[in-house]
């Protein structure tokens, strides 16, 4: 048969360790090609990227040729890839032997050009950028080269053009965590100190990350917890429910991150700006919990409690309630004002009465009156003294004990009033620290993403 003539025909006599030339001046030329098959897996604490790519070479043996009209018409024939000779194409950024197929064959037309196809899952080791995790892009480069021959022997050239590797998609299985952007090709000489130069073709992998499911389970937890602890200061600041609500959310945000905790990429290098976005959140939170228990001690009522300072009140009761926009504070201090006069006038009233309890409007009917009932009323003095000195002091301590009560209740008032004051004014700049974070890292990753 004409396959079998053909293939004893051109190894009966080859030498496949030798390089396939007549004339050793002769450079062989090697064009190669990539095509990606899928990512398999980015191993960020590593930093190992792991592929599956298409790999083509082509290259002109010239001890590899026939007359096809001498084996009927044979054009081209596939031969055993150990019999003859492969140049030593190897990729720089290999760490590990992946699991590839073997190719035992390779093809070879009548003018000696020989074609070697073959799939290879590629471990190569890659600097992998987590800062912007998980709206990340990764550039890893595929560089082959010529172990042992320098440019003399075997030059490097790319089978199709950059445009056509560029955007070749065609094979691409795009259904897994990364998306495939492009793949850029360059080529370049290289030399070690004073060696001769090598052949480099050097291959970016270019690809992005699929952030949905990390957005949807890392991100959209946390800020509505965010959410919640500014809701909270809607709560009355002079009850402990606030506390314990925010104390409730300061642990569910340590459960969350010790759940998250082994989705986020770990490396020595770096860390992601989700890690310190969630350490901010943390930290913005335990603020929180600090201005909740700041204003509940201050709005708490205790009968010890000194009285507000003047400069506390000229700040956060004059200036404060301006600047804040707050308008019924004057009202309640007026109203409250109005409140303690009417309540001490009654009192001043109501002893006064007691200790005068007739009042004549003509003095000579009050005199004739006197007149009648002073010996009587001389008579009982002695005997009612005792009594009404005793009435009079116990009387005296009750009005000192109702002053001393509506003082503190005073004092409690206005704690309670700079109180509310202040927690206007620390929910505002809080709130303010929030918008501001958010404002910045979102602008961070919208500036890496139309980077």
């Amino acid at each position: 048969p004409a396959l079998r003539r053909l293939s004893h025909f051109l190894l009966a006599h080859y030498q496949k360790g030798t390089r396939p030339v007549r004339d050793w001046r002769t450079t062989t030329t090697v064009a190669i090609d990539l095509m990606v098959y899928a990512i398999l897996s980015v191993d960020e604490k590593n930093q190992v990227l792991t592929t599956y790519i298409w790999y083509r070479q082509h290259w002109t043996d010239e001890f590899l040729r026939w007359d096809p009209a001498h084996f009927d018409n044979l054009t081209q024939i596939s031969l055993p890839v150990e019999s003859i000779w492969v140049p030593d194409i190897l990729i720089n950024e290999f760490v590990d032997v992946g699991k590839s197929p073997h190719v035992p064959y390779v093809y070879v037309s009548h003018h000696g050009e020989v074609q070697n196809l073959k799939p290879i899952q590629v471990m190569t080791a890659c600097s992998l950028d987590i800062y912007n995790f998980p709206f990340d892009v990764q550039n890893c480069s595929l560089t082959f080269t010529s172990w042992l021959h320098h440019i003399r022997d075997i030059n490097l050239s790319l089978w199709r053009q950059p445009e056509l590797v560029k955007f070749d998609r065609s094979v691409f299985m795009n259904q897994g965590e990364w998306e495939l952007l492009y793949v850029l090709s360059h080529f370049q000489e290289f030399s070690v100190k004073s060696s001769d130069s090598y052949a480099e073709m050097k291959f970016y992998v270019v690809i992005r990350r699929r952030p949905l499911f990390y957005t949807v389970s890392l991100l959209l937890p946390s800020i509505f917890l965010m959410i919640m602890d500014i809701v909270g200061f809607y709560l009355p600041p002079h009850s402990g429910e606030r506390v314990s609500f925010k104390i409730t959310l300061l642990l569910g945000y340590s459960v969350f991150l010790i759940i998250v905790s082994d989705t986020l990429p770990a490396t020595a290098v770096g860390t992601p700006l989700i890690g310190i976005y969630f350490v901010v959140c943390m930290a913005l939170l335990v603020i929180s919990l600090t201005e909740t228990i700041l204003i509940v001690r201050l709005v708490h009522k205790q009968d010890l409690q000194p009285h507000v300072p003047e400069w506390v009140k000229h700040l956060l009761l004059e200036r404060a309630t301006i600047l804040l926009c707050i308008r019924d504070r004057k009202k309640f201090s007026q109203s409250r004002t109005q409140s303690l006069d009417t309540c001490r006038q009654v009192e001043n009233n109501d002893s006064t009465a007691k200790l005068t309890p007739c009042v004549c409007e003509d003095p000579r009917a009050c005199g004739a009156v006197g007149g009648t009932k002073s010996a009587v009323a001389f008579a009982g003095q002695t005997e009612g003294s005792a009594a009404l000195q005793e009435v009079l002091h116990e009387t005296t301590a009750i009005r000192q004990l109702l002053e001393k009560r509506e003082e503190f209740r005073d004092v409690a008032r206005e704690w309670l009033q700079v109180g509310y004051v202040l927690d206007v004014l620390l929910f505002r700049v809080y709130l303010a620290a929030v918008l501001a974070y958010s404002i910045t890292l979102g602008t961070l990753w919208s500036v890496w993403r139309d980077a």
